[in-house]
C-alpha cells in the first residue's frame, strides 16, 4: 500500500484508533485539509466540503460497517488520488 495513503490515513485518524468514522474524515479534512494539501500529502482538489468528504467516506467503506479500516481507505484513494 501507498506510504502516502499511511501518512494521510495516519493524520485523518483524529483518535488514533487504528479506524477512520464519517465525523472523523469530515472534520480532518475540513481542519487539517488545506494544510495536508499544501505539504503533498492529499491533492489540492481533494480537500472538500461536508457533502464531498462524506462521499469519500462512502465510497471507501466497502464493508458498510460505517468505519474504514486503512485498506478500505487506500483502496479509494489510489484509485481517486492515482497513488
Amino acid at each position: 500500500m501507498s506510504e502516502k495513503a499511511r501518512k494521510l490515513f495516519v493524520a485523518l485518524d483524529l483518535n488514533d484508533d487504528g479506524e477512520l468514522t464519517r465525523a472523523e474524515v469530515i472534520s480532518a479534512l475540513r481542519s487539517k485539509g488545506p494544510t495536508l494539501a499544501a505539504r503533498g500529502d492529499l491533492p489540492f482538489w481533494g480537500v472538500g466540503d461536508a457533502v464531498a468528504s462524506s462521499a469519500l467516506f462512502d465510497a471507501a467503506d466497502a464493508n458498510g460497517d460505517a468505519v474504514l479500516s486503512f485498506e478500505e481507505f487506500a483502496v479509494v484513494v489510489a484509485r481517486r488520488f492515482g497513488w
